[in-house]
């Protein structure tokens, strides 16, 4: 049996290793590699509880497949997080809890959800533009974490950036 559900803080324990298995794959983007960090991700979930963030899961036979975290600030939905289990991905399941934040943003008022997203993810940049996003409009510039090596640019206009 497939089930969306808002999530609720007794549900942390099933979540929480969807939310370091996210960290995982972007930490990964960035060139680090990091451990599963359960316990720092289940904090996560709890700060998102907290925060009032709803939290949409994707369960099939009583387990979790993926989430969505969404961001709500004055009136505008921001994409927190967004992940399926690689084994579950291409089934649909990132596109019903993409709809989940995009029918909250409507009750809004708001026509779309707001995405921040990792110039590396190439899926989710597919992803979002089969969802009709296509406009970029920010740009964060940093320097290298220590001991980070920046992965090959990418080019924004006639600028070269690394990440």
């Amino acid at each position: 049996m497939r089930l969306l559900v808002k999530a609720q803080a007794a549900q942390a324990e099933l979540i929480a290793p969807l939310i370091a298995q996210f960290r995982r794959e972007l930490s990964g983007m960035k060139g680090r590699c990091e451990l599963l960090d359960i316990n720092a991700a289940q904090a996560e979930f709890q700060e998102y509880l907290d925060k009032g963030y709803p939290i949409y899961c994707y369960m099939e036979a009583g387990e979790p497949l993926g989430y969505v975290v969404c961001r709500v600030e004055g009136g505008i939905v921001w994409c927190e997080s967004l992940y399926v289990m690689p084994r579950a991905r291409r089934r649909g399941i990132a596109s019903a809890l993409f709809q989940e934040a995009e029918k909250l943003a409507e009750s809004l008022g708001e026509s779309m959800v707001y995405n921040n997203v990792h110039p590396n993810n190439h899926r989710i940049i597919a992803f979002l533009q089969k969802q009709g996003y296509d406009v970029l409009n920010l740009i964060e510039i940093r320097k290298a974490y220590p001991g980070e090596s920046p992965q090959p640019g990418f080019v924004v206009g006639e600028h070269s950036f690394r990440y």
